[in-house]
């Protein structure tokens, strides 16, 4: 089992030698100004489009583009998990898809279908991938992506749906903007005590993560921080509703502050509590998030909060979202393991 080294991640041979995990997520802002520059003249054309009377979303995101616009959406909206479509899908429909590479085959069958049926289709893709080569018709418009980004591709479509009036104002450069800004904050250059993602790895070293975000966009949040801590990790990492975490919470067992650690090794990792807040919870959020505060301070645990309430709901996610893979690189690096991420 590999120990956290907290030196790590303030050694600056260590941090060059994940430079290629740190630059990625550095650029993240840069990647979505590419995608939104590109994009300009696709959008320009949707003006013109009459309002769909549906809207299906495939592809990577499709749940987060769902997550964004089911509150305001003024037509009916899903994000379909599987290949082709619903039956009921024809030539009054919009189908949206984020296709990253473009070569994925379930996307580009896709694609087919939505054109056999005569939906129109907005495809963000590159451009000379096999899904854009599906695409190639009147009724399609192609934005065109560069980056294999999943999050900038999906913020460009969700700009592409407010021009069509399905859902909230996007400003691609203000979220780019945040972006800028979690990476100056959890830059490797900015030391442990003022760098909010070193201390989470630091508090996650021998931790087990459970993940919780009240609102909608925060909870898929939670889930996409849940999933980079178990790649940077290799160990389990749980993101649920509070009532599925609660019985973890109120399972572990107080510390013992006169237990021997050499007489009475450690063997189970204790939780820690990873709490999301965009300032967008309900009244039945307030309520969970108070359980849970009070299951981990009866049960002793360590409690983290990332926390962003200016702005957009998508600049939101995008800054807990982007905290927590920072959090998840340095937990990486303190583990050695910073070459088996991506």
């Amino acid at each position: 089992m590999t120990a956290f080294d907290d030196s790590r991640v303030e050694d600056p041979q260590a941090l060059a030698s994940a430079d290629a995990l740190l630059r990625r997520l550095a650029s993240a802002g840069a990647r979505l100004r590419i995608e939104a520059a590109a994009a300009e003249q696709a959008l320009g054309a949707l003006v013109e489009l009459d309002r769909p009377r549906a809207v299906i979303v495939v592809g990577d995101e499709a749940r987060l583009i769902r997550a964004v616009l089911e509150p305001v959406c003024p037509v009916p909206l899903m994000a379909w998990p599987s290949q082709g479509l619903p039956a009921w899908v024809g030539p009054l429909d919009q189908v949206v898809v984020l296709a990253s590479s473009g070569s994925e085959r379930a996307q580009t069958t896709t694609v087919y279908e939505a054109r056999r049926r005569g939906a129109r289709v907005l495809i963000a893709c590159p451009e000379n991938s096999p899904a854009a080569e599906q695409a190639g018709t009147r009724g399609t418009t192609l934005i065109n992506t560069t980056t294999h980004d999943p999050l900038s591709a999906a913020v460009v479509v969700l700009a592409a749906l407010n021009v069509l009036g399905l859902g909230p104002e996007v400003d691609a450069g203000s979220v780019a903007n945040k972006l800028d800004r979690v990476a100056e904050d959890c830059s490797p250059h900015v030391d442990l005590s003022h760098n909010p993602a070193k201390e989470l790895a630091l508090s996650l070293a021998d931790d087990q993560a459970l993940v919780w975000g009240g609102s909608v966009l925060a909870s898929r949040a939670s889930r996409r921080i849940a999933e980079a801590i178990r790649a940077a990790s290799g160990r389990a990492a749980l993101a649920a509703d509070a009532r599925e975490l609660l019985p973890v919470i109120d399972a572990s067992q107080p510390v013992d502050v006169f237990a021997d650690p050499f007489d009475d090794p450690v063997t189970d990792r204790r939780p820690c509590l990873i709490s999301l807040d965009d300032g967008h919870d309900g009244e039945l959020d307030q309520i969970a998030r108070r359980n849970l505060l009070a299951g981990g301070e009866r049960a002793g645990i360590r409690v983290c909060r990332i926390t962003h309430e200016q702005g957009s709901p998508i600049e939101r996610y995008c800054v807990l979202l982007q905290t927590g893979l920072y959090a998840a690189a340095y937990l990486a690096i303190g583990l050695g393991r910073y070459r088996d991420i991506d």
